[in-house]
C-alpha cells in the first residue's frame, strides 16, 4: 500500500500497482524443485507408508537428496562464482550441478536400498538419477525447463501412489509455465517439453519398476 497526502490534511491508502514480474518470481520459487519434490515425497511416505517404522528414515534420505544436497551445492557454486544465479539461468552453467546431483541421487538410492523399503521409494531415487542424466544430455544442446520437469514428474509420482485424484497437481503446470516465460527463464516450448516429458517418463519408469 502507498500513502497519499491531500493538501487539507487527510490521508488515504492506495493499492500498489500489481507487479507481474514479482508475482511470477514468487510462483517460480514456490513451485521450484527444492520445494515441490520434498513436499511430494513427504506426502507419499506419510500417507502411503505411515505405519512403517522406518518412515522417518525414508523421508530423511529423500529430503537430503532432493533439498539439502541441492541447496548446499547451488549455494556453494554461487559463492565460488561457478553459477551466476540460484536458478542457474544459463544452460552452460548447468552441467556441473546436474552431474553432482546424479551422484547424490545414486548414493541416496544405495542408502535407501539398505532399508528394504517399498519398491516405489527406491524407484524415486533411482529414476531421479536416471532422469537427471536425461536432463543433462538434453542440456548439452537445449535448455529444457527443470522446474516444469520436476513439477509434472511429481504429479506423476502422486498419480502412481494415489491414483487419478492426485492429477489435480497438473493444474499448476500452466501457472508455472507462465511464470517461467514471464521471467524469461524459458520459452514456451522449453516449458511444455519439460512438463510433458517429466510426467510421461516417470509414469513409464515407475510402472515398469513397480511391476517387476
Amino acid at each position: 500500500m502507498t500513502l497519499k497526502i491531500f493538501h487539507f490534511g487527510l490521508y488515504v491508502f492506495e493499492p500498489m500497482p500489481f507487479n507481474l514480474h514479482r508475482f511470477a518470481n514468487i510462483i517460480s520459487w514456490l513451485l521450484s524443485p527444492i520445494v515441490v519434490a520434498p513436499v511430494v515425497y513427504i506426502a507419499i511416505v506419510m500417507f502411503g507408508y505411515c505405519d512403517d517404522v522406518k518412515s522417518i528414515s525414508y523421508i530423511t534420505i529423500l529430503f537430503v537428496s532432493s533439498t539439502v544436497a541441492p541447496v548446499l551445492l547451488i549455494s556453494g557454486l554461487k559463492k565460488v562464482g561457478k553459477i551466476s544465479d540460484y536458478n542457474i539461468p544459463f544452460r552452460e552453467q548447468r552441467f556441473l550441478p546436474l552431474l553432482v546431483l546424479i551422484a547424490v541421487n545414486a548414493l541416496g538410492y544405495e542408502f535407501m536400498k539398505q532399508l528394504h523399503p517399498p519398491r516405489l521409494l527406491t524407484g524415486i531415487l533411482l529414476f531421479n538419477a536416471v532422469n537427471t542424466i536425461l536432463i543433462l544430455l538434453i542440456t548439452l544442446q537445449w535448455k529444457i525447463s527443470i522446474h516444469l520437469f520436476t513439477l509434472s514428474s511429481s504429479a506423476g509420482l502422486l498419480f502412481m501412489q494415489f491414483g487419478v485424484v492426485a492429477l489435480w497437481l497438473l493444474l499448476l503446470v500452466p501457472l508455472l509455465m507462465w511464470s517461467r516465460i514471464v521471467l524469461k527463464a524459458h520459452n514456451f516450448m522449453q516449458t511444455l517439453v519439460g512438463a510433458v516429458v517429466g510426467f510421461a517418463v516417470i509414469v513409464a519408469e515407475l510402472t515398469w519398476w513397480t511391476g517387476l
